[in-house]
């Protein structure tokens, strides 16, 4: 298994729509203006975070349950801005749209200008075949607000192709996220 080269990346997307919106260069500024960059790297794709937010709230007092999540948990928010309260989170996905080859595994990784301000960003690995907008998961680890901003860099890709094809895909097991638009929560 080896890490995928800017070639390969640029090569998938113009041939197989592995990335949509793509973007072949890395994006430091847009219209004159300073933003965290986005776009192909050397081996890599640094995406962006869309608009959308969930930002967690416990005004319900809820129990955080994977297997019964109460959407009430959260508060949407459509901004170019997102404050995240301190010691909390917020849920946002990707502008781009992702379509992972069969033989390829996908992890991401925040990008360092976020974590270098307490700002974790998560997300589980897109598995051979997985498509869909990617939802992001953004931990204030910090005791103040922390902001993110929306169309700007938040984590990096990092493609992985095996020397060997999978038995079983995520789409062969007709995973639970697959094709997934907006912000998703947790399902069982």
């Amino acid at each position: 298994m080896s890490i995928k080269s800017d070639n390969w990346i640029i090569e998938q997307a113009e041939k197989n729509q592995l990335i949509d919106p793509f973007e072949a260069n890395q994006i430091r500024e847009v219209d004159g203006n300073k933003i965290v960059s986005y776009g192909v790297s050397s081996y890599g794709y640094d995406v962006r975070c869309s608009n959308e937010f969930k930002i967690f709230t416990n005004t319900f007092s809820s129990v955080v349950d994977p297997k019964n999540f109460d959407s009430n948990s959260f508060v949407d928010v459509v901004a170019d801005e997102c404050i995240i309260p301190p010691n909390s989170f917020a849920l946002a996905r990707t502008v781009e749209y992702f379509k992972i080859p069969r033989s390829v595994l996908t992890l991401c990784l925040g990008k360092s200008t976020y974590a270098r301000c307490g700002i974790i960003v998560n997300v589980t690995p897109l598995e051979p075949e997985w498509e869909g907008h990617v939802t992001l998961e953004f931990s204030n680890t910090t005791n103040l607000p922390a902001k993110i901003y929306a169309n700007e860099g938040v984590a990096q890709m990092l493609f992985f192709e095996s020397d060997d094809i999978c038995k079983t895909s995520y789409k062969d097991r007709g995973g639970k996220y697959q094709g997934q638009t907006g912000v998703t929560l947790p399902k069982t």
